[in-house]
């Protein structure tokens, strides 16, 4: 049996141990002069949608574009953005694409910007990844894996 001191010399690494999966979480990539910062889903039972959901830095002097997505797990991925209409939000395709001006950041989080996964094939389960490729208009094709996060997350699950 460990003595109490051997004990208190392994709990630092018990408890590091411990936090990788939040640790894990965080993950950013970069696409030309886009970085893109923690991109997550919620869970979403198959033959739904889901969402997507991310930062994207402008760290370049010229401004760019997202115009596009695509997954496997998904028959369509389109750029949405939610809208008053008459006192009542609702989500609407963001025409043209979303813009990111020269050393600005956009965030796509629930009850703005964000990307539909429309016609899921399969569930997206928390815990997992879901790979989901990225157009840009200026820095091309970048895919990135969404975290997925419990079916209610805001996105404080993870760090940025």
């Amino acid at each position: 049996m460990p003595s109490r001191r051997s004990f208190s010399l392994l709990l630092p690494g018990l408890l590091a141990a411990a936090a990788l999966p939040a640790a894990a979480l965080a993950h950013s990539y970069t696409a030309g002069d886009i970085a893109i910062g923690h991109p997550w889903s919620r869970a979403a039972p198959a033959n739904g949608t889901g969402a997507g959901f991310m930062t994207l830095r402008n760290t370049g002097a010229t401004p760019d574009r997202l115009v596009s997505g695509q997954a496997d797990i998904a028959r369509a991925v389109e750029i949405h953005t939610h809208i008053q209409d008459g006192g009542v939000m609702r989500m609407r395709p963001v025409e043209g694409g979303l813009a990111i001006a020269p050393g600005q950041e956009v965030t796509l989080a629930p009850g703005g910007y964000h990307l539909m996964l429309i016609g899921l094939k399969q569930p997206l389960k928390q815990g997992e990844q879901v790979p989901v490729t990225l157009v840009f208009e200026r820095a091309g094709a970048v895919k990135v894996d969404l975290a997925v996060e419990a079916a209610g997350a805001r996105g404080g699950q993870h760090q940025h």
